[in-house]
């Protein structure tokens, strides 16, 4: 098979560049496409785009609008180097049927894995007892201070059918937990119960959320349905602050009702006086549990890979569908 190196440009804020594009990366990006890695473009009105075939994209891309692909005549794909395309691919790259492929999958990874920590520890109690045992210096009874507490027969419920959603339930298979999962999307079967969510929030020991951000999910948790779960119950958001009425559940939590670890918030940066702050029930983390460090090269290594294919002819692997976008992250 004839391997043409597409003429490639790399968009994407320059700061990710930086620690998306790693040696490795880089020495792979420049075998597979005809491409200067060291240009990193954040403006496409200061570059010449009549040649580029393919855009190689990530955080902090500028937007591809109708104009851009008027001045790139042999644009044919865009890969993305990270999740989400709706911040910054318009109706105009699908109305020309530009493929798209992006690495949403390989940013699931770390946001399923940490919500399998998250919930390990919230059944355990692992928070509750470290910060007791640290204050006091010894052991406690523990069996009478959190009854019940640990993993077996827990009942975990995943909201949304997700990619995300999907892979914390395959992470969660090795366990002996009850998983429940609700999505009026879902139509295969997933090996786990489908439930109604009100009757999801009544049965889980764990809420986790996976819910696209939509106009439909606002506050898809919100009064009525914090009050339906269960006391002690965990509620977990790695999804997006949005689903969740803040408000109602701030209540919640300072009654001491329930537990919350949030990695999505509204503000995203909670205000130094925030109560989530300070609250024994609740773990606040700033946006973390998606890819950032070492993880990051797991989706440039999957972008590369489908630049590849894309450099043989092949159709992308992980391509996105525009009629998937109206209920999708």
């Amino acid at each position: 098979m004839t391997i043409a190196r597409p003429r490639t440009l790399v968009a994407m804020s320059a700061d990710v560049a930086d620690r998306l594009l790693q040696a490795p990366v880089r020495s792979r990006l420049s075998t597979v496409a005809d491409v200067d890695p060291g240009l990193v473009v954040t403006d496409f009105s200061q570059v010449d785009l009549t040649k580029v075939e393919v855009l190689f994209t990530s955080w902090g891309c500028p937007e591809v609008t109708a104009e851009v692909l008027d001045r790139a005549p042999a644009l044919r794909a865009v890969v993305h180097a990270a999740g989400s395309v709706k911040h910054h691919l318009t109706d105009a790259v699908w109305q020309r049927g530009i493929a798209v492929s992006s690495a949403a999958a390989a940013n699931a990874e770390p946001v399923a894995e940490f919500t399998l920590a998250s919930i390990l520890f919230a059944n355990k109690r692992v928070i509750d007892i470290a910060r007791a045992y640290r204050e006091e210096r010894r052991t406690g009874d523990w069996d009478r201070l959190y009854p019940g507490f640990g993993n077996y027969r827990k009942t975990v419920g995943v909201v949304g059918a997700s990619r995300i959603g999907r892979r914390v339930i395959e992470l969660l298979r090795p366990f002996d937990l009850d998983v429940l999962v609700s999505d009026p999307y879902l139509r295969d079967d997933l090996g786990v119960p489908t439930v109604g969510l009100d009757e999801l929030v009544e049965r889980s020991d764990v809420v986790s959320l996976h819910a696209p951000d939509l106009p439909e999910t606002r506050h898809l948790i919100d009064v009525r349905r914090l009050a339906r779960m269960r006391d002690g119950a965990t509620l977990i958001n790695t999804a997006r602050a949005a689903l969740v009425d803040q408000d109602a559940l701030t209540r919640e939590l300072l009654s001491g009702r329930l537990y919350a670890v949030l990695d999505h918030t509204e503000p995203e940066f909670l205000p130094a006086g925030s109560p989530l702050y300070d609250l024994p029930n609740v773990l606040v983390t700033p946006h973390i549990a998606g890819s950032l460090g070492g993880e990051l090269a797991r989706m440039a290594d999957l972008a590369v890979d489908e630049l590849a294919r894309h450099a043989r002819g092949l159709a992308f692997e992980y391509a996105v569908e525009p009629a998937s976008l109206s209920r999708s992250a």
